[in-house]
């Protein structure tokens, strides 16, 4: 995990002298580690460990924490720190329902403009998600699942509502990481796969029941539990600082 992290890191900073890097960059790699589950909910963010690690200072880290905070996607406590948010369950279920909500009207809008380049798009992005399941590749499965109900957001062209839907799948990400049943499927592939058919067919209707049914079923995989255990994590496991 510490070497996958490390390496996203390097990745994203190469060719950047150590200490230049902005706190646009830093946002993006902590907002990737967080969404793809390598900082879980709960572990708590030390800015000591994160300005050595970027080489930069503790009030760009503080910077930083803040807007991950203004995204949801970090929890601030007074006397105590910043650590990832840990939705609760009642968060669960409202951000489950505002997609549902929001992403049916929006499928609704991609059948009625269907463009071609759109479909053929969501047809290629498939193969990605199924060679990811072909390779076990849990991290890869959930990052291009979130891809997936971005691309048909941005078939509809509206930069308002793809922004809202960017913070909702992030923090949908960080509802499953915490509430996933043991027994969790790879069906929502088949579930993509009709859905892009329904795209194509211009089928607004029939797109957006397979939606609302799809995201339903996410939900109901969920073992929204309140008493759900928070995991413990050591911070050295993920950045290895």
């Amino acid at each position: 995990m510490a070497g996958d992290a490390d390496t996203l890191i390097r990745e994203d900073a190469e060719g950047t002298a150590p200490g230049t890097m902005t706190e646009e960059a830093i946002y993006q790699v902590m907002h990737a580690a967080i969404t793809e589950r390598r900082l879980p909910a709960g572990m708590r963010l030390v800015e000591d460990q994160l300005a050595r690690l970027f080489c930069v200072s503790r009030a760009r880290i503080r910077a930083v924490l803040q807007a991950l905070a203004r995204d949801r996607m970090v929890t601030s406590q007074k006397n105590r720190g910043a650590f990832v948010s840990y939705p609760s369950v009642s968060e669960a279920r409202e951000v489950f329902q505002a997609r549902r909500l929001i992403e049916t009207a929006l499928v609704r809008e991609a059948a009625r403009i269907a463009p071609v380049q759109g479909v053929a798009g969501l047809r290629r992005h498939l193969e990605l998600e199924n060679a990811a399941v072909r390779q076990q590749d849990r991290r890869g499965e959930i990052k291009l699942s979130g891809e997936f109900h971005l691309l048909i957001a941005e078939m509809v062209g509206n930069p308002t509502l793809t922004g809202y839907l960017v913070e909702l799948i992030a923090r949908s990400s960080l509802v499953i990481a915490v509430y996933e049943g043991m027994g969790a499927t790879d069906c929502w592939l088949d579930e993509h796969r009709r859905i892009v058919e329904a795209l194509a067919a211009g089928d607004g209707d029939a797109a957006a029941r397979l939606v609302e049914s799809h995201l339903a079923d996410v939900e109901s995989r969920l073992r929204l539990n309140p008493d759900a255990a928070k995991p413990q994590v050591d911070f050295k496991t993920i950045f290895g600082v």
